[in-house]
């Protein structure tokens, strides 16, 4: 199995796919979701003739978990940098769903962008605390429960019941999640998802420079969809695609609808 490990130990494991020769993305997976989440985009990606690099963050998939018993969305940033440098990547689009598109701006926030082509962010609000400024953020999270409503779990809001996806979705999320987990969290991995919550990426969306695409799924069971415009409002180069009949997973939920999309963005990339 592929690693790379990174300067205080943690081996991170990466799948590979598609042309060694071609151009590179790096798929980046959400909070507890392993690589192989992405098996539709790798699989189409590689078709379309891409190099495709899926990483499992520190406690995710086969990667090591994190020394120490805390975590950050600040080390998962310096980590991507450590595998984009370990696997001397030239030039690369960044693409991560949920927590792990939090992750790439954190890499942004703290490293050079001259070697990211472009970034895709699936489903995931640049901020979660919602206040008078940013009415976009995770359902029923604001001020006044900041420090309780993700101390301990990954709250539900209620907003979408798993039944109302129906047997096709649902089984795509069997497939690419098994059928959950219900384990108490971590230690480790309550820090990260406080780290997560408690952050706020839209200065480094407004500095970015390179293009953009906010992907939203229309039924988000954390979030309004509107959050994938009012980001790509920040960035100098954003736009915003929102996916009917899908919920926060949007490119497992609707692999072909996601796919054409990123397919798209990626070909403008190109030109």
């Amino acid at each position: 199995m592929p690693y790379v490990t990174t300067d205080d130990g943690v081996r991170l494991h990466y799948l590979e796919h598609g042309d060694p020769m071609g151009d590179v993305v790096v798929l980046v997976a959400g909070f507890t979701s392993p690589a192989t989440s992405w098996s539709a985009q790798q699989a189409t990606l590689a078709e379309a003739g891409y190099r495709v690099l899926s990483l499992d963050r520190r406690g995710h998939g086969g990667s090591d978990e994190p020394p120490g018993g805390g975590d950050s969305m600040k080390r998962h940033g310096d980590d991507l940098a450590a595998f984009l440098i370990e696997l001397a990547i030239p030039d690369t689009v960044l693409i991560g769903a949920s927590m792990g598109g939090d992750a790439i701006w954190a890499y942004l926030d703290a490293h050079d962008e001259d070697n990211i082509r472009g970034v895709v962010i699936v489903d995931q609000t640049p901020r979660m605390l919602n206040d008078d400024d940013w009415p976009y953020g995770f359902y029923g999270y604001d001020e006044s429960n900041r420090d309780t409503y993700f101390a301990d779990s990954f709250p539900d809001p209620g907003r979408v019941s798993l039944l109302s996806k129906g047997p096709v979705r649902i089984a795509r999320l069997v497939k690419a999640f098994g059928r959950g987990d219900t384990k108490r969290l971590s230690d480790t991995e309550k820090a990260l998802l406080n780290d997560y919550a408690k952050s706020d990426w839209r200065a480094v969306i407004g500095r970015s420079r390179m293009p953009v695409l906010f992907v939203a799924g229309r039924e988000s069971e954390y979030w309004p969809s509107e959050h994938a415009a009012a980001a790509a409002a920040l960035a100098k180069k954003g736009r915003s695609v929102v996916i009917d009949k899908a919920g926060h997973a949007a490119n497992i939920e609707q692999p072909a609808l996601f796919d054409e999309q990123l397919l798209q963005f990626l070909g403008e990339l190109r030109d």
